[in-house]
Order: C-alpha cells, then sequence, then structure tokens
C-alpha cells in the first residue's frame, strides 16, 4: 500500500502585514520548526480519521475547557473536509476527471494554535497537496493560495489574506505584491522568492495562552478600509512601502535598515488597531533588549531581527519569565 506523506510548514509575517489583504505588498518566511502533515493511503471507504485535536471524550469540565482554551471549539477535521470539497469543486469546474478510488486521510499538527503561525491554512495546503498527488492533478503554483484561501474564507468563514498561502506554497522566503489590477484581472499577485540566507539572525516568541483569532483581530478593518477611512487606507500604503524597502534592504544586506522597517510595521500596526496590552508587552520587551518585533500574524507570536548570542539568550530567558518560549525559526 503507498503512503502518500505530505506537510505545510509555519509561516512568520516579516514586512507589510496586513497589507495583504487591502492589495498590498508583504515579506513572510516558513518557520520549518512546526508543520501540519497530512498521511494519505488508498482504502475501500473514503475516511478521515480523527486527529487528538478532534477529541470528543473528556476527563472533567476543566479539560474540556482548558482543550478549548488551548485548540478552539473546532479541530482540523473541518479543515480537511472542506479542501477535498474545494478541490474537488475544482477539478469539476476545470474539467478534470478524477478516478474513482477512495481514500484514507489523517493529518497531524505541532503548529501552536491561534498565535498567528498560519496553522489553519498548513492543514489546508497540507491536506490540497496530498490529493493532488493522488489522484494525479497538478494546480499551477500560482493559483494553489488562492485555493488554499477560498477553503477557509467560503467554506468556512475564516478572515485572512493571502500572504500566509502563498508562503505556505512556495516553501521559502517570498516578496508579494498583490497589486490590485494583477489580482482583479488574473487572479492572483506577483510572488517572488528571496534567498533566506540574506536575513539577519531572526527570533520568534510566542505564548499560546495569549491567543486571539485572526478573524477577531481583523474583524473592523475591512470595514473601515471599504469605507474608505483616510488613516486605515495610508496605513496599508505605508505597510506595502515598508515590504519593498524591506525586500530592497534584504538584497542589499542592510540588517539595520531592515530592523527599522520591522519596528516601523508594529508601530503602523499599534496606530490601526486596539491591540491585546500582552502582546504589546512582548513587542516591548524585545524592544528593550535590543531585538526589533513585530507581530508574526494576527497576534499571540512576534518575529523580529537581533545581534549576537548573547542577545538570543536574554530574549530566552527574559520572555521565559512571561511564559513565553523563544526559537530561532529554522
Amino acid at each position: 500500500m503507498e503512503l502518500i506523506r505530505t506537510h505545510a510548514y509555519a509561516r512568520a509575517g516579516l514586512l507589510g502585514n496586513p497589507s495583504d489583504g487591502y492589495f498590498g505588498k508583504t515579506i513572510a518566511l516558513p518557520v520549518r520548526n512546526f508543520r501540519a502533515s497530512v498521511v494519505l493511503y488508498e482504502w475501500p471507504e473514503l475516511e478521515i480519521m480523527l486527529a487528538p485535536q478532534d477529541r470528543c471524550s473528556f476527563n472533567s469540565l476543566d479539560d474540556l475547557c482548558n482543550d478549548v482554551r488551548s485548540h478552539g471549539y473546532f479541530g482540523g477535521l473541518p479543515l480537511v473536509k472542506a479542501t477535498v470539497r474545494k478541490f474537488w469543486e475544482y477539478c469539476r469546474k476545470h474539467a478534470i476527471a478524477l478516478h474513482a478510488r477512495n481514500f484514507s486521510l489523517r493529518y497531524e499538527s505541532n503548529i501552536p494554535r491561534q498565535v498567528g503561525m498560519a496553522g489553519s491554512s498548513a492543514i489546508i495546503a497540507a491536506t490540497l497537496r496530498a490529493l493532488m498527488q493522488f489522484y494525479g492533478v497538478m494546480i499551477p503554483l500560482d493559483i494553489q493560495p488562492n485555493l488554499v484561501l477560498s477553503v477557509e474564507r467560503e467554506e468556512l468563514g475564516i478572515a485572512g489574506g493571502l500572504q500566509d498561502r502563498v508562503c505556505q506554497v512556495y516553501e521559502t522566503l517570498v516578496f508579494m505584491n498583490f497589486d490590485r489590477h494583477m489580482i482583479e484581472s488574473r487572479g492572483y499577485g506577483e510572488y517572488v522568492p528571496l534567498d533566506p540566507s540574506l536575513l539577519p539572525p531572526l527570533f520568534m516568541a510566542y505564548d499560546v495562552t495569549l491567543s486571539e483569532p485572526s478573524g477577531i483581530v481583523h474583524s473592523n478593518i475591512r470595514q473601515r478600509w471599504e469605507a474608505g477611512e483616510p488613516k486605515v487606507r495610508q496605513a496599508m500604503l505605508d505597510l506595502a512601502s515598508y515590504a519593498e524597502q524591506g525586500r530592497a534592504a534584504i538584497l542589499a544586506g542592510d540588517h539595520a535598515r531592515l530592523s527599522e522597517l520591522i519596528d516601523m510595521n508594529f508601530e503602523v500596526r499599534r496606530g490601526i488597531l486596539d491591540l491585546d496590552p500582552r502582546h504589546v508587552a512582548m513587542i516591548e520587551l524585545a524592544r528593550s533588549l535590543g531585538a526589533s518585533a513585530h507581530y508574526a500574524g494576527s497576534g499571540g507570536s512576534i518575529v523580529g531581527a537581533y545581534q549576537g548570542a548573547e542577545t538570543f539568550q536574554k530574549l530566552k530567558d527574559e520572555f521565559a519569565k512571561m511564559g513565553c518560549r523563544v526559537i530561532r525559526p529554522a
């Protein structure tokens, strides 16, 4: 029995976030420390196996409540089912014939939940890869992020932009231009892989107890942007500019300028959103130790640049006092 094994990594937004949902520009990188994995093989019936985070049996009321706090109300099962449906829908729309064999699919993920590392889209991307391999279907690379996003937006009502999905499909440091004309005329933007070895040393800090689903964080920005609020419109233009400047800084090896832009990115975000004080405290702690920092996603994790092993050790020690873990993103 042939086993198909696929995966997709966590993601950290480096610059431009959250302008990806507003025809902006971003830079993001995969975080290979964490990933969602899928195993798929031929089976008499079409079967999706439950993962530990899909559990429905608990030892006590406290156990149930702690599970909800850690994993939310929904595990990965709805994501997998919605991906299968969207894949089937895509193939029908494009007159792609699928064989009649069934499969069994199981997934697992060690991506921290609801801390802005794109755990949901990683499960979808890994499932989509497995389905393409099982059915012998090749969806163009530029189109795959759109399909992943449609699973979340159209099937499950999860808010988000293309950045996470592009990064997880391309699996490298990527500069993304979501120019409105390109998006509306052809359905996808310009995605340019960059050499990760050009980056300065980076760190990430996260705490799963500080989680905030992205749909809540971004809940009023869309309405304000569509209403033409000048402050929000200008913020998205500024964020896109920082990503463009960040790309130039990376290519030039200008680590100091990149660090400045990372800090500037956070200040723009702080200027248009009511941020959780606990998340802001993470940023301020990193800055007090000599690192640059801003949100890696929607909140609950941060990313930034630092200099020297001594600084990294200070970051680990001080964030540990907050109950946060610090890693070097692989």
